[in-house]
């Protein structure tokens, strides 16, 4: 029995190793690998302790919301108002902060903007039947106006007395030198992989997106798990709103101004399907750590930064492309 029980580990071990060698986040990882190491070699500035901090920084906001929004692509919804609600949630803390509350009040203040948000997009979704598209493009607008009207549109850089506390939160280095957004995105990442794969929720998310019509039928709550995945990406943009506050030291009404694209294809990139059904907190992260090394080789490389989308959404088509094939292979 011990020598079954041993195969039939090994066996389902080296399943989910093949089974991960032969994903589309597999291959993006190797992608951002050999990136990195040609650019190690094509350029000196690349592999500087200066370079390399900036790009686990920088590509930390991103890949927070990427964690959420592949939460509500899983479902096979989509959630284009990230970006606004990330200045939305930047600006109330910081009006917040500035008019003398402590810092745990403007949190407090910001992450219950972000969940407000994300209950009003997902009752409208689940509860009225609207497409997600046009809510989320609809909030999209509605924040970032609500934003300017917070702060009358003008820039905030005095955050009361807790202004130093703010900028350690988001600019400081408390754990052997990591950037603090490094270690939140790394605790944020964990939390969702584990809810993804181990927990109910996690079940139901991935149900809900594999056939929702089957899924109401077997007892998930699709409704309310819709609400709280919608919630969760509010949240996810909420939180990354007031970490990059504290990385800038300051607020203006443009900060988040098409990050939701960027979110979208990290996403998406890194094994998210758009139908539904499918994607990983691991693979939310390549697809960030790819897009941020794009960005950053531009620049390293001379060549002209308007580039950028081109590369990115050639790197979208690709993914979706390599989906498309595997789907086939599988389906043969």
């Amino acid at each position: 029995m011990a020598v079954t029980l041993d195969q039939t580990i090994a066996q389902r071990e080296r399943s989910r190793l093949s089974e991960f060698v032969g994903s589309q986040t597999f291959w993006v990882l190797i992608a951002v690998i050999l990136a990195c190491l040609f650019l190690s070699v094509a350029t000196d500035s690349f592999a500087t302790a200066k370079n390399l901090y900036n790009i686990t920084r920088n590509v930390t906001f991103v890949a927070i919301i990427a964690l959420g929004m592949t939460l509500v692509i899983i479902t096979g919804g989509i959630d284009l108002s990230v970006g606004s609600v990330l200045c939305l949630c930047s600006m109330v803390l910081a009006v917040t902060m500035h008019a003398g509350y402590g810092i745990e009040i403007g949190i407090a203040a910001a992450i219950g903007t972000a969940l407000l948000v994300g209950a009003f997009n997902g009752v409208m979704i689940a509860y009225l039947d609207f497409p997600p598209f046009v809510v989320t493009l609809g909030m999209l607008s509605v924040a970032r106006s609500l934003a300017m009207v917070a702060s009358n549109n003008t820039v905030v850089f005095q955050f009361g007395p807790d202004h130093d506390k703010l900028l350690a939160l988001g600019g400081g280095a408390w754990f052997l030198g990591i950037a603090n957004p490094v270690l939140y995105m790394v605790i944020l990442a964990l939390l969702t992989g584990f809810v993804l794969r181990w927990t109910r929720f996690g079940r139901y998310i991935f149900a809900i997106g594999g056939n929702e019509h089957a899924a109401t039928l077997t007892g998930v709550p699709v409704r309310s798990i819709k609400v709280a995945v919608y919630m969760i990406s509010a949240l996810s943009a909420g939180i990354a709103g007031i970490v990059q506050t504290g990385w800038l030291g300051a607020v203006t009404t443009n900060i988040g101004a098409g990050m939701e694209l960027q979110v979208i294809a990290a996403a998406v990139i890194g094994g998210a399907n758009l139908a539904g059904g499918v994607g990983t907190a691991f693979g939310a992260l390549v697809g960030a750590a790819l897009i941020e090394v794009i960005r950053n080789s531009l620049g390293l490389l001379g060549i002209n930064a308007f580039w950028q989308g081109t590369f990115i959404g050639g790197a979208i088509v690709l993914a979706v492309l390599f989906d498309r094939i595997r789907n086939l292979r599988q389906s043969e």
